[in-house]
């Protein structure tokens, strides 16, 4: 027979391989159900290689290539630091120019997306100051807000036009009323709501900048939004 203290050491082994392997499950069932989660945790998992500290690409880029990624990317963050002044964020950003790579990190059909609040994955249609500072925006917003705070999917998405200086959603800020499209009727306010209305309506994007412009030119501007989120952040709703 074996000793207690042999039989003790096989059980506690067998346990430790069985957590290990529902962990290993889990990871992969992560890494399957939600690729860009994973993705943006690993990116050298996926293909990508470090071009320049918090830029993932592809290895085998030519060096324009590669040189224009990296402005891209300068640029994105001189726009998101011109409205917001010193950022709180940092996000990684995972680049793509082929939609093979785009796909196999878990993209679909945007041209780019915020992932988790703390990378931003560009399709090879989005690689570009515009998409890539709407992006950076809703992590720099999001950095600044609490877990409780509860600000409405419009203004977020809104903000990020606002801040990324879309031209295809607001006019430029030399103009008196940046709106393109006059906003009617309620806007989304739950991020599946945002998902479903803008789905249906390309316009749900305008109207929202155009909301947005029109609370910070009547409100004071930045500044009225650190007020703001001030508040979010010490609980009090946002304002309707």
């Amino acid at each position: 027979m074996g000793s207690p203290t042999r039989k003790a050491r096989k059980l506690g082994a067998r346990v430790l391989a069985a957590v290990a392997a529902l962990l290993i499950a889990a990871v992969a069932g992560v890494a399957l159900a939600y690729p860009s989660m994973a993705a943006t945790t690993c990116p050298g998992c996926y293909g990508l290689t470090e071009a320049e500290e918090g830029i993932y690409t592809e290895p085998d880029l030519e060096d324009a290539e590669r040189a224009r990624v990296k402005q891209v990317a300068e640029q994105a963050r001189r726009r998101v630091s011109a409205f917001y002044g010193a950022p709180v964020s940092a996000p990684d950003l995972l680049v793509c120019l082929t939609e093979d790579c785009y796909a196999r990190i878990g993209g679909g059909k945007e041209r780019g997306v915020a992932v988790l609040n703390r990378s931003v994955m560009l399709s090879p249609r989005g690689v570009n100051a515009v998409i890539a500072s709407h992006e950076m925006a809703h992590v720099e917003l999001h950095a600044r807000l609490s877990a409780g705070a509860d600000m409405p999917q419009w203004f977020d998405e809104g903000l990020a036009v606002v801040v990324s200086g879309d031209a295809r959603y607001l006019a430029p800020a030399s103009a008196g009323d940046r709106c393109l499209v006059e906003p009617t009727g309620a806007l989304p306010v739950t991020l599946e709501e945002w998902l479903a209305a803008a789905s249906r309506d390309a316009g749900t994007y305008a109207k929202s900048a155009c909301q947005v412009s029109r609370w910070l030119r009547d409100h004071g501007g930045r500044a009225a939004l650190a007020t703001l989120i001030e508040r979010l952040n010490a609980g009090e709703p946002f304002p309707g």
